[in-house]
C-alpha cells in the first residue's frame, strides 16, 4: 500500500494537535542543518510571529543545504518526549524562487473545495 500524499499544513498550524504519524506536506526557509543529528529547522514569517518547523532528515540524506532557501517537505508527523512535534521527511524538496503568497492561497482554495466535495458527499448519502 502506497503512503499517504500527505495534507497540507500551514508551518503556524504545526503543533500537538497534529496526529502522530499523520502524513503532512508544509515549507519554510532552511535556517539550520545539521547532519551529525539529522536534523533540519524551516522557519516561516507569519504576521508578526516567526515560526519554526523540525524536520528530521534521516531518509533524504545526503542533500545540499542551501541555508536560506525555500524547501517544501512531505512526511509523517512525529512526537518526541520533551520536543515539539517533529517532521520525519520522506521528500525535502528546494523550491526557492516559488510564489509562497499564490501557494498559500492555492491551499486554502483546496481545502475549501475539499470541505464542500465533503459536504455534498454527506448530503447525497443522507
Amino acid at each position: 500500500m502506497l503512503p499517504s500524499a500527505g495534507v497540507y499544513y500551514f508551518p503556524w498550524e504545526i503543533n500537538s494537535s497534529v496526529p502522530e504519524g499523520e502524513a503532512l506536506r508544509t515549507f519554510g526557509r532552511l535556517c539550520c542543518y545539521d547532519l551529525a543529528r539529522s536534523k533540519a529547522v524551516l522557519t516561516a514569517q507569519y504576521r508578526s510571529a516567526q515560526y519554526r518547523v523540525c524536520v528530521d532528515t534521516k531518509f533524504v540524506e545526503p542533500f545540499q543545504a542551501q541555508l536560506g532557501s525555500l524547501y517544501m517537505v512531505l512526511g509523517e508527523v512525529e512526537h518526541r518526549e520533551g520536543e515539539g512535534p517533529i517532521v520525519k521527511a520522506r521528500i525535502l524538496t528546494c523550491v526557492e524562487g516559488m510564489n509562497v503568497p499564490l501557494l498559500e492561497r492555492a491551499i486554502q482554495e483546496q481545502r475549501k473545495y475539499f470541505n464542500e466535495r465533503q459536504e455534498r458527499m454527506g448530503k447525497s448519502t443522507s
